[in-house]
């Protein structure tokens, strides 16, 4: 088992290292369009989506869909806007 990072710990020494490229999963209504939505909301805030990555999976009864794609950043704080941009999403439930 491992030790929760510290705070004095460098995003690079829990498995982050700047610029890269990042995969982020985000889950939502099915009703409405995520695969154009969630590539649409990230290159918004600038980011470079790589758009042959985008993969989508219904959930068992159909009411909801999740939408994984890659895209790459150059810090933690264009990862972090990911999240946060995605999640303001009224459609959008969370974010892996």
């Amino acid at each position: 088992m491992s030790n929760p990072p510290s705070s004095n710990e460098t995003t690079e020494e829990r498995g982050f290292s700047f610029p890269g490229i990042f995969e982020i999963t985000a889950m939502g209504d099915a009703s409405v369009d995520l695969k154009a939505r969630v590539p649409q909301i990230l290159a918004d805030i600038g980011l470079k989506v790589l758009h042959e990555t985008v993969s989508h999976r219904q959930s068992r009864e159909g009411n909801f869909l999740s939408v994984t794609i890659s895209f790459h950043c150059d810090n933690r704080e264009q990862y972090d806007e990911a999240h946060r941009a995605l999640r303001a999403d009224p459609a959008i439930r969370f974010t892996l």
